[in-house]
């Protein structure tokens, strides 16, 4: 003999428990706001400070100029990336200066301009600017 199975009534309403749903993003909030709280961005820092004249004009730029083939320019000479900091390091010696300049051509890539900056930034005295440029 063969059961009968019985028909569900047409209004009958499927209801889902949401508790362990809520109890799994309420976990996974927590998580996230713990591990962000313990990332630290590694960074240049970037003042932001209105520009200046400058009055005293015995102080010489250092200009590091890079264009559009990745070629690196200090003071208007071609140099490559791992003399550059010596040429800066003899430059100073000679001459008084506080800013470097380093002008980046708007085709440049980004690996070659933050390869510039980690040779720079060895030089604690030594105010950074930097500008891009499209002839």
């Amino acid at each position: 003999m063969r059961r009968k199975k019985k028909p569900l009534p047409a209004n009958s309403d499927a209801k889902a428990d949401m508790t362990p749903m809520l109890d799994i993003i309420f976990i996974l909030l927590i998580f996230f706001i713990v591990t962000t709280s313990f990332v630290k961005d590694q960074g240049f820092l970037v003042d932001k400070s209105t520009a200046k004249k400058s009055s005293d004009n015995s102080a010489i730029t250092i200009t590091i100029h890079i264009d559009e083939s990745d070629l690196i320019y200090f003071n208007n000479k071609i140099v490559d990336i791992e003399r550059l900091p010596a040429r800066i390091e003899f430059f100073i010696a000679n001459h008084p200066t506080e800013t470097i300049l380093v002008r980046v051509h708007k085709e440049t890539r980004y690996q070659v301009v933050v390869s510039i900056l980690d040779q720079i930034k060895s030089f604690k005295n030594i105010k950074i600017a930097i500008g891009t440029y499209q002839p």
